[in-house]
């Protein structure tokens, strides 16, 4: 079968959003990332910050990040907001998918459509430096350093994958494609992209 949904799986500072954007101008596609996050705010009233603090990254400086790592508390309420973001995000990024030719960035995608077999899972690393010199160039300086802020985020990242699918985020086997834009170039990367899926 063709494939005919990407989605972006990305280490914070490796480029992998503006790499999914890339392949989606070369290929003609849609693109969700921030799109999800609207999606989700005008589906569940809640405001798009908080989605998009809460939509793909766990709280990791709260007692929340024992109840998500272990599961406890669901039975109570605990997760309920963060269920219900995740379970809209699910519904949109199937929703996408369904409609096809589209590249999607993030938020579980991978896992949320893992039964279909038109999906190109990609992940995109990069080596330290790299992200580093990425994420001053983007995002810019702030009174955090820059090593806590990868630490900090990615760590994020693994908690919220691991709470809502049990698997572990950044692990090969989940994807078709990994790449490291570091050593390969954002532009390099994207053209591998739109090669596999031709």
């Amino acid at each position: 079968m063709s494939i005919k949904v990407i989605t972006v799986s990305r280490e914070f500072g490796s480029g992998g959003r503006t790499i999914g954007r890339l392949v989606a101008e070369r290929l003609g596609w849609s693109f969700y990332d921030r799109e999800i996050v609207n999606a989700v705010a005008q589906k569940s009233g809640f405001a798009e910050k908080f989605i998009e603090e809460n939509g793909e990254y766990a709280n990791v400086n709260s007692s929340l990040l024992f109840n998500l790592s272990v599961g406890a508390g669901a039975e109570n309420g605990v997760l309920s907001l963060y269920d219900e973001i995740f379970n809209a995000q699910s519904q949109i990024i199937r929703d996408a998918a369904e409609k096809g030719n589209c590249v999607i960035v993030g938020r579980c995608a991978d896992f949320i459509l893992s039964d279909r077999d038109d999906c190109l899972n990609v992940f995109i690393y990069s080596d330290t430096e790299s992200r580093k010199k990425r994420i001053i160039e983007v995002y810019g300086e702030n009174n955090k350093p820059i090593e806590k802020r990868i630490r900090d985020k990615d760590k994020r990242r693994k908690v919220y994958y691991k709470s809502f699918t049990g698997g572990k985020w950044g692990e090969m086997k989940n994807y078709h494609l990994a790449m490291d834009s570091g050593r390969i170039g954002l532009e390099k990367c994207a053209d591998m992209i739109v090669e596999a899926v031709k």
